[in-house]
């Protein structure tokens, strides 16, 4: 497959590339934005820089654990969580950090070649990755709670989902995410020991940037797997945030891209425990979701909230995809999320 030539996201026209992107974006260049208040002034300096929001979310799955690792940078405060879920056992460990004024949180804006870290006295994550992209590295150290050291795998021949959307009247986000891809490396877990082998194991990632909204809420899908047949199987679904002209809402077949049109979540947002179902507008998908845990968290700081809860489990149902093959799904390990945020 002949290489793709990568580009800066902003271009000279001082405005980012809106829609579906299909070259790599080699940098997310925020400060060449020409950005504005509602009222068309010039926000510039560390205005500027502040109102930049960075996230990146790495998820991990086979038929012993699914597990979720985050690096938030907001700002005003970072926040790192990291969590493990025995799918055999039912245990659930996780943990949580803030850091004020985000001190030692750095996200670079290179969605493919960037480091991302979080530093809290003796606790590290780190996300870093080659010199093409086709390898991410996850280190996590917690004290002696947790270690993590994988590798995510990207095929060259995989299609990212890449997208920039409208966000408000003077914002946009910015959103690179894959699914279904291979993972190996080790998970200690206090005193117990996960392995992950690229056969078995597959992963997910998500990379997200962009002057937000102030107040927003979305519902979020993701899961990665195996087929019956051994290919490689990934899906993204959202409703509620980038839906200005364009969605984020795909699936993967070792590696090929789907699109798919708006999603529908049905879920009690107060018994999150009962199962979900999700469809398409475009009756490419439909599928149910039992979730078997959760993690949750509350954050009211007045300037900044977050209502949180991310569910893991698995998923149910069919899916077609560009060629008009219907794929069936049985028990495909993943999240489902439900989030509200203001920053």
């Amino acid at each position: 497959m002949k290489e793709l030539e990568s580009m800066k996201l902003v271009q000279d026209n001082a405005s980012p590339v809106f829609g579906e992107i299909s070259q790599p974006v080699s940098e997310v260049n925020y400060q060449d934005f020409d950005f504005r208040t509602p009222m068309d002034k010039p926000v510039k300096g560390i205005r500027k820089r502040m109102a930049f929001n960075q996230f990146q979310f790495v998820g991990l799955m086979n038929e012993e654990i699914i597990a979720g690792i985050a690096i938030v940078d907001l700002k005003l405060i970072s926040n790192v969580f990291v969590y493990v879920y025995d799918l055999k056992t039912g245990e659930l460990f996780e943990k949580s950090l803030l850091q004020p004024l985000a001190v030692a949180t750095n996200i670079e804006e290179k969605p493919d070649t960037g480091h991302s870290r979080f530093k809290q006295f003796g606790d590290s994550v780190e996300i870093t990755t080659n010199a093409d992209g086709s390898e991410r590295y996850l280190n996590v150290s917690l004290g002696c709670d947790v270690s993590m050291d994988v590798t995510v795998f990207q095929p060259a021949d995989f299609s990212p989902l890449r997208i920039c959307s409208k966000a408000g009247y003077n914002g946009w986000v910015f959103t690179q995410k894959t699914a279904g891809l291979a993972a190996e490396g080790s998970i200690e877990l206090n005193g117990r020991s996960y392995v992950l082998t690229s056969q078995r194991s597959s992963a997910s990632t998500d990379w997200s940037c962009g002057f937000m909204r102030r107040e927003t809420a979305w519902n979020w899908a993701c899961f990665s797997g195996l087929l019956k047949d051994g290919r490689r199987v990934g899906l993204n679904l959202a409703a509620g945030v980038n839906e200005t002209g364009v969605t984020e809402n795909c699936l993967w077949i070792d590696g090929v891209l789907t699109k798919l049109n708006m999603a529908v979540f049905e879920f009690d947002r107060y018994q999150p425990e009962k199962q979900w179902r999700v469809k398409t507008t475009d009756g490419l998908l439909e599928l149910t979701f039992q979730p078997l845990g959760k993690r949750e968290e509350k954050i009211d700081a007045i300037i900044l909230a977050s209502n949180f809860k991310q569910m893991f489990g698995h998923f149910s149902g069919w899916m077609i995809d560009a060629k008009g093959e219907k794929v069936e799904l049985d028990n495909i390990p993943g999240f489902m999320e439900d989030h509200y945020a203001k920053w």
